[in-house]
């Protein structure tokens, strides 16, 4: 291994877990600190965490890997994300980011619990069950990344890398809790940024300019660089992919920290922009990466999930290549901690808390210490889930994206906007939606026919709206 690589990639990790430390001091005064930083984030932090924190080594290994295969054609996912989350900090967040302070909410079952009166804990439960379900696989995914990127530059097994990142997340989680997970978070985004511009510029630029790089591309493949090349179909389920931002929790935690509500619009102006740059940075990273490895075959294991770290390799000096590689673990850690501590939160605030001893009260430290223990444990049940795993990365995270944003997203949105929502037509559109996706992801011809997502999205929607009207109404 290249000292040279070594030192800037090691800097950074002690960055991040100095970070945690740093955060510990807060973090452990009790729940609504470790899970939500207290609700003190300034307006850049819960701009740049918002975005980061979704897009994960989906973007930097798996969007890249895909526009490797199918070229310009991919942008239209990024586009899909980005208009959905420049609506959502702008109507959404506000409204959620009242209403959950008024209501003493820190999680988002807690935000579903207050606005339909849930007594009995049945509609918690079962959005607790929904967040465990996908959100383990979620971060099962990002682990499985932190393997393939170890594999590719350090020639380390992808399982032994897989559980040293798992490791690393682990430490800096425990610490620092929320505050700690947001301010890395600024960190990673910053560093994804850099390495998602700088580097597909520097590959232009290497081949000889935008016309030679143009017309060897279009040598291998004419399609390459045709963004309408796909199917219509495609290109909907590409923009579709934006459906599952409202009904991620790791992401509408965000828009609960902020320290001021009014600064929504200036986050939605910010994020829009990180999204863009960062997602156009990735599709052009893949396209300018085939110019260089024209065959999958070039690249380590045959995978073009790889080809990020090998354009890297090919173009960069070697303590750059330690930064750039420090990037793809930013993007990794950013989505990850973040769904830990939701995954984490959903078990000790929402069951223990809230169901199972709704009757005894705990202090707020004991019941931050008993987070960091659950978080432990979701680590080590990810992480044997991702050994076992086999699916690419792209897939992997859209599947459970799809799974969450279904079910949680259109119901929190009529939970919000639609004031004739009841709980019990809440319940129909979490089961409409999560059900749909699991017959559509398992079924050959309609998984080929659209992503599910959309149509899980959509029946969600339409059992929520029906049941409202017609089942037992409750006052909300």
């Amino acid at each position: 291994m290249d000292i040279r690589v070594i030192i800037p990639f090691i800097g950074y990790f002690l960055i991040i877990i100095g970070i945690g430390v740093y955060a510990s001091r807060f973090s452990s005064r009790g729940i609504s600190e470790y899970f939500l930083g207290g609700r003190s984030m300034s307006r850049f932090v819960v701009a740049l965490s918002a975005v980061v924190s979704g897009r994960s080594a989906w973007l930097l290994l798996g969007v890249s890997g895909l526009a490797y295969v199918q070229g310009l054609s991919v942008i239209w996912a990024v586009l899909g994300y980005t208009i959905v989350e420049f609506f959502l900090f702008m109507y959404y967040a506000p409204k959620l980011r009242r209403y959950t302070e008024e209501n003493d909410c820190i999680t988002i079952p807690d935000f579903y619990a207050a606005r339909f009166k849930d007594i009995n804990g049945l509609l918690r439960g079962i959005i607790v069950i929904i967040f465990l379900i996908f959100m383990v696989s979620y971060v099962s995914a990002q682990f499985a990344s932190g393997g393939k990127a170890f594999f590719a530059h350090f020639d380390i097994p992808v399982n032994y890398g897989l559980i040293l990142t798992a490791g690393i997340v682990l430490l800096y989680t425990l610490l620092g809790g929320f505050m700690a997970v947001s301010y890395t978070d600024v960190v990673q985004g910053i560093m994804m940024i850099l390495a998602l511009v700088v580097l597909p510029l520097m590959g232009i630029i290497d081949q000889g300019g935008w016309e030679f790089f143009r017309q060897d591309l279009r040598q291998l493949d004419m399609n390459l660089l045709d963004p309408v090349s796909i199917t219509t179909m495609s290109i909907v389920g590409y923009l579709g992919i934006g459906l599952g931002s409202p009904g991620n929790p790791h992401i509408l935690v965000r828009y609960m920290s902020i320290k001021d509500p009014l600064q929504f619009k200036w986050t939605a102006v910010v994020g829009s922009l990180w999204n863009l740059m960062m997602g156009a940075g990735a599709v052009f990273i893949g396209v300018t990466g085939r110019g260089y490895f024209h065959e999958a075959s070039m690249l380590p294991g045959g995978d073009p999930e790889n080809i990020f770290v090998m354009l890297s390799n090919q173009l960069v000096p070697p303590f750059l290549v330690g930064l750039i590689l420090a990037s793809v673990f930013a993007a990794i850690m950013s989505t990850a901690d973040s769904q830990l501590l939701v995954a984490a939160s959903a078990i000790v605030r929402d069951i223990y808390d809230k169901i199972l001893r709704k009757d005894k009260s705990f202090s707020d430290k004991k019941l931050a210490l008993y987070s960091r223990i659950v978080v432990s444990a979701l680590v080590v049940l990810a992480v044997l889930l991702g050994l076992f795993s086999n699916e690419i990365i792209f897939w992997f995270v859209l599947f459970a994206w799809a799974g969450l944003g279904a079910a949680i997203g259109p119901t929190s949105l009529l939970a919000l906007f639609w004031k004739k929502t009841t709980r019990s037509g809440v319940i129909a559109g979490l089961l409409t939606g999560t059900i749909t996706v699991f017959i559509w992801k398992s079924n050959t011809y309609l998984d080929a026919l659209m992503y599910e997502l959309i149509p899980g999205f959509v029946l969600s929607f339409i059992a929520t709206v029906v049941v409202s009207l017609t089942g037992k109404k409750y006052r909300n």
